[in-house]
């Protein structure tokens, strides 16, 4: 079995979106409540690690004697922010995160509820959803009639737009592919990457860099407005519509250009880099984030392996940039220097040379000639 989420624009009447609001509030004031609990549970025996796994901790239901009005939205959005804190526990001990942190009204407003008894259901441009019965949408793509819907999570962006994410489950059994054609992809600043198989870049358009100049006004205007007045409000959402239209183009471009690798090829070679480690020692922070490589790397991986193609990641620490693609002599390449040149007479962009250099350390894990 495997999962697929299709997300889609909610248009909510006055009276739903009150509701919606109020939900976001009490799933809130939930974890907050049980993440307090635990918090000071965790300072008492933190010390005995027996005595801390021996603890009973709280539930959404023990507070709704005391808060009644928590009875008015969905129980199933109250019940996964208990789940959701206690995979924050989990992950905290398994020493993959930091200890949790409580929950703002400032960050992004979400809650996750259940399928159960037929209480989530598509029916024409409509989705009914618990307490709420049913809600418009924007369904710009079918969900197929062999998807199972297993759960739901309407979020509100800073812009105070809505949406909806339907969580499905299907029977996916993807023939792997017998592997023709390959290509490598070293990874560009300037231009998210640069193949192997012509050298040909992805010409990614930067879009937070033709951005930034008009952002910076915008945000200049708002940092001159009252906190809390009309004008304030209006002008943050200039500033989140920004932002938003910057996030939404990136997207759209890594998914496009994902998709054409996917379709082209049968297996993608990629560096396995440390992202956040690159944007801090090399002080490329915003270009890093502006070109989104973790993001393109997770739209490849799964949609190579809904076709049975594969994606391989190799070593960050292989030297692709100092081996000569053509002899494999090594030589120290500094980043002033965008052309490498051999003592072989092998001459070519650096980048493109890199490239290769993936595309054949690739061939080496899969076993091909």
């Amino acid at each position: 079995m495997a999962n697929r989420a299709y997300k889609f624009r909610l248009y909510p009447t006055n009276e739903q979106e009150q509701l919606l609001l109020k939900t976001f509030g009490c799933v809130r004031f939930v974890y907050n409540k049980m993440l307090a609990e635990r918090k000071e549970t965790y300072e008492k025996f933190k010390d005995n690690k027996e005595l801390l796994k021996q603890q009973k901790f709280p539930t959404p239901a023990k507070y709704k004697t005391e808060f009644e009005w928590l009875k008015e939205v969905d129980s199933l959005a109250l019940a996964n922010a208990q789940l959701n804190l206690q995979k924050a526990y989990t992950n905290f001990f398994a020493g993959r995160a930091k200890f949790p942190k409580f929950k703002s009204r400032k960050a992004k407003q979400t809650f996750t509820t259940n399928r159960v008894n037929g209480n989530i259901q598509l029916s024409d441009r409509h989705i009914k959803l618990p307490k709420l019965g049913l809600v418009k949408l924007n369904q710009h793509r079918e969900v197929p009639s062999h998807h199972t819907i297993k759960s739901c999570t309407v979020s509100r962006s800073a812009t105070g737009k809505y949406h909806i994410s339907i969580l499905t489950e299907y029977n996916c059994e993807p023939v792997p592919k017998e592997i023709k054609e390959m290509v490598g992809l070293d990874f560009a600043m300037n231009g998210l990457y640069v193949e192997s198989e012509q050298g040909e870049k992805a010409n990614y358009p930067r879009f937070y860099r033709q951005t930034q100049q008009k952002l910076a006004k915008e945000q200049n205007v708002l940092s001159r407005k009252t906190k809390g007045s009309a004008r304030y409000e209006k002008q943050r959402i200039k500033v989140a519509k920004l932002h938003e239209k910057t996030a939404n183009q990136r997207k759209d471009f890594l998914h496009k250009k994902s998709f054409q690798l996917a379709q082209k090829y049968d297996a993608v070679v990629i560096e396995d880099l440390d992202m956040k480690g690159m944007s801090q020692a090399l002080n490329y922070g915003k270009s890093v984030a502006d070109n989104g490589w973790g993001m393109f790397s997770a739209f490849l991986h799964y949609k190579l392996g809904e076709q049975g193609k594969k994606l391989v990641k190799i070593n960050k620490w292989f030297p692709s940039t100092k081996t000569c693609s053509s002899c494999g002599q090594r030589r120290d390449m500094p980043l002033s220097e965008r052309t490498f040149s051999c003592v072989c007479g092998f001459v070519s962009d650096r980048d493109w040379n890199a490239a290769i250099n993936i595309k054949n350390e690739g061939r080496l894990l899969l076993g091909l000639s």
